[in-house]
């Protein structure tokens, strides 16, 4: 049977991702240039028994997610900039009391209200700290449309496999381009599912470590009480100031991710097997990035791409492996060096990181990327 095939946006790919996930509930409040998700998912949702609401402001829309989530939803919010901003609150409560949501943000110009209409990648940082405190963070960076579907699907995964916020991040090139997609069949993208108690009620503790470090999580309205607060507290939900549990309680929920780096973390590499200058690249900018490797090769340079899939956990170690063996970085980004700033802390000094950036709506094109190869020595 031939696969449904689809011309759509990135934005409009993403929503029916997140259905092929299971996502049941939706809480949004609309901005460019993230508005078509929530426009899709507000006709199909209800078709499927699943819960649209638009909310007064994103506040309440994180809000309305964690707490859909709690009660077992598959639960997606999508924004822009600003929005992002007024969610942070909502997102670090997300993560300190472990509800798994999905947040796709589509990157736009900024601070504040920015470039509504222009295309970004300067929410990269603020996915990792936009929240204040210590906690794992996990962003996927599509770079085509068939990517914002399989990647939208893919971070509900990791949001219920680790109990957490997760970002999907498109620049705004990406969420509005049109290509042709496939839409996948059940069990092409591997779905997991949340975690259920295997204690009867009156033995169930929400943050129980004796199961791990992604502890299991009961559905509200399922038979099973708990406390949930966004205060440090016990396995049982309920707070506490102890030192010893406090310390605990706070490695563990970064250590979930850290221990698993490797099933989490995902790239491309091209064309490194000889590679003297690699240009590292995400998102829209990686398609520039791999058109410019070619016209390297073409003129005589020794040119590969190592393409960042998951942004967050960074890519350390195949970055540190490269800054080995290469004579150098380039790496071009639409904003001023925020992935650069990793770069460099990988590379150690060891080799030199060469940076084109640009923050005035226009994508970076191959020649600008060519060039900077040509000054790696």
């Amino acid at each position: 049977m031939a696969k449904k095939v689809e011309f759509l946006q990135g934005n409009e790919a993403a929503a029916h991702g997140a259905i092929y996930a299971g996502c049941n509930f939706f809480g949004g409040y609309p901005i460019t240039p993230s508005t078509e998700v929530s426009e899709v998912l507000s006709i199909e949702l209800p078709k499927i028994g699943g819960k649209f609401i638009q909310m007064e402001d994103e506040i309440g829309a994180m809000a309305a997610c964690l707490g859909a989530s709690l009660t077992g939803a598959k639960v997606l919010t999508s924004t822009s900039g600003p929005g992002l901003s007024l969610k942070q609150e909502l997102i670090g409560y997300g993560c300190i009391a472990e509800i798994p949501c999905v947040v796709y943000n589509v990157m736009r110009g900024g601070p504040s209200t920015g470039m509504p209409t222009g295309p970004s990648q300067s929410d990269v940082m603020c996915a990792k700290w936009g929240t204040h405190g210590d906690h794992a963070t996990i962003a996927l960076m599509p770079a085509s449309v068939q990517e914002c579907y399989d990647m939208t699907a893919e971070a509900f995964s990791l949001a219920e496999k680790y109990r957490m916020p997760v970002h999907v991040l498109p620049d705004e090139i990406v969420a509005h381009m049109r290509e042709r997609i496939e839409f996948r069949e059940p069990g092409e993208i591997e779905i997991t599912p949340r975690k259920a108690p295997t204690v009867p009620p009156e033995q169930y503790k929400p943050y129980d470590t004796s199961f791990g470090d992604v502890p299991p999580l009961a559905d509200f309205g399922s038979g099973y009480r708990y406390h949930v607060t966004g205060l440090n507290k016990m396995q049982d939900g309920f707070p506490t100031t102890k030192a010893e549990v406090v310390q605990a309680e706070e490695e563990r929920q970064v250590r979930k991710v850290d221990a698993n780096i490797d099933d989490i973390v995902k790239f491309e590499e091209y064309m490194l097997e000889d590679a003297d200058v690699v240009v590292v690249a995400y998102g829209s900018t990686s398609r520039s990035a791999r058109y410019a490797v070619n016209v390297a090769r073409e003129q005589g340079v020794k040119a590969g791409m190592f393409r960042i899939k998951t942004f967050w956990p960074f890519p350390d170690k195949q970055i540190k492996a490269l800054a080995a063996k290469v004579k150098g970085f380039v790496i071009p980004e639409m904003n001023l060096g925020m992935c650069s700033i990793e770069l460099e802390r990988c590379a150690q000094g060891k080799v030199p990181v060469l940076g084109i950036f640009r923050v005035d709506g226009e994508p970076i094109n191959p020649d600008q990327i060519v060039e900077k190869i040509k000054e790696v020595k």
